[in-house]
């Protein structure tokens, strides 16, 4: 047998990236609570890279492995104008401080928001796709898409949080946004 091409180099496998579907609120997985992730292999790296290419192809802040159909407690986030990734596994919330009302949105309930209370601020603790244990502070923004997506792992929408489907709030299409509904949009996570 002859010796493969690059014998003695470390060969470096590489797989290329999907953009997954996103379930919608009708799909019984959004509301299961997602199990503990036990050992990072391959195929934990494998959904952790086709979660970000999923979420940068919805153009979102946020996304949770149960909405991309895998009840396992993962999730990754991306703020606009950022180029680093958050990856989290097995995250808990270790703190909140404060309240505010904020418009929220969901990749899995398209076209809709409401306004809902969230911490002003939150601390996460969880792993890295290393396996390194990890803490995420956050405010604004990033405050608001630690609690969604911890909550989705928890198997709760963000449209538990009203009191009636009657606060949801339908955007108008990207043709004839006006200037507010553009600001709502933009709070999708």
């Amino acid at each position: 047998m002859a010796p493969a091409r690059g014998a003695g180099k470390a060969m470096r496998v590489s797989f290329s990236m999907a953009v997954r579907e996103i379930r919608l609120l009708d799909d019984p997985v959004l509301r299961q609570k997602a199990k503990r992730v036990r050992i990072i292999d391959g195929s934990v790296e494998k959904l952790i890279d086709d979660m970000l290419e999923t979420l940068r192809d919805a153009a979102g802040v946020g996304l949770a492995a149960t909405q991309v159909g895998v009840p396992l407690r993962v999730c990754v986030i991306r703020l606009p104008d950022s180029e680093e990734n958050i990856v989290l596994i097995n995250p808990q919330i270790v703190r909140r401080n404060g309240e505010r009302v904020i418009p929220e949105g969901c990749l899995s309930i398209p076209g809709y928001v409401a306004d809902i209370t969230r911490a002003e601020s939150v601390q996460v603790k969880g792993k890295n796709r290393h396996g390194k244990e990890i803490r995420v502070k956050g405010e604004e923004l990033l405050a608001q898409a630690l609690e969604h997506e911890l909550d989705h792992l928890n198997g709760v929408l963000y449209i538990d949080h009203l009191e009636s489907l009657d606060e949801l709030r339908e955007l108008e299409p990207p043709n004839e946004k006006a200037a507010s509904a553009a600001e709502e949009e933009e709070q999708r996570v």
